[in-house]
């Protein structure tokens, strides 16, 4: 997959709306029921829940915002994301979880928030940040909707650095993972693009290099299953005697479905 088409997000929305059907399962499926344990282990990174509300960017359908409820991290999220289809299957998720008077569904691009700043005290991207256009742009987005001294906690895909798990790993994303996550979800590239995106991708130490150059006062980062995945928690600096105190959080285009 070139990086021209992951440029496009009309293109990738479009490709992740044709597999929201199949996606939980597939996720489930591809990583041998790992994934449902990496998110609890990100989440259980956010501080303990506070009274402000918690955006799960790139949200999809609404695992994380699930779990940052269950563990108490959150008494209110955003489950923003820019697929349609994604957000009505969180939706019904909410609704069958009862919780949907706690976690309600945004359509919107994660460059371009409709949020004040320093809305959330913070922010969660799960297997998403790989998506970004332009990955300084939303982290610098990120930033700005964050209060001051809040954090912001990526789960996503990474490498294995050990030279024989790295060797088998690469053939799993090359041969293993595009046929068989294309074939069950039925979508045409969607998995082969997700190989390429996670090849692609910074490593962890140059994601935090690039998340602290972004504005980010701190960086620390940890690896899990091998380094499959990695989790990276940013913080914001803390507030100054001469700050302004933070706008209130708007909710505008929240979606009615």
């Amino acid at each position: 997959m070139s990086n021209g088409h992951r440029q496009d997000p009309d293109r990738v929305r479009a490709m992740f709306g044709g597999i929201a059907r199949r996606y939980d399962l597939l996720n489930h499926l591809l990583s041998v029921n790992l994934d449902r344990g990496w998110r609890r282990a990100a989440v259980q990174r956010v501080p303990a829940q506070s009274p402000g509300p918690v955006l799960d960017l790139c949200g999809g359908t609404g695992d994380l915002a699930v779990e940052l409820i269950r563990l108490g991290r959150a008494s209110e999220v955003i489950c923003c994301d820019f697929s349609h289809a994604m957000l009505l299957l969180a939706r019904e998720k909410f609704d069958r979880r009862r919780i949907l008077d706690r976690c309600r569904v945004l359509e919107a691009d994660a460059l371009r928030l409709p949020f004040a700043d320093s809305s959330f005290d913070a922010v969660t991207v799960g297997f998403g940040i790989r998506n970004f256009s332009r990955l300084e742009s939303g982290l610098r987005e990120i930033l700005r909707v964050l209060r001051p001294s809040g954090c912001m906690v990526v789960l996503e895909f990474s490498r294995p650095t050990g030279p024989l798990f790295s060797r088998l790993y690469r053939f799993y994303l090359r041969r293993i993972l595009p046929r068989l996550g294309d074939a069950i979800g039925r979508g045409r590239g969607a998995y082969r693009y997700l190989a390429s995106t996670i090849s692609e991708f910074p490593d962890p130490p140059t994601l935090a290099g690039r998340i602290r150059d972004s504005g980010f006062a701190a960086c620390d980062w940890s690896c899990m299953a091998g380094g499959i995945v990695a989790v990276h928690v940013g913080h914001k600096e803390s507030v100054t005697a001469d700050s302004k105190a933070p706008e209130q959080h708007q909710q505008q285009g929240l979606l009615g479905v």
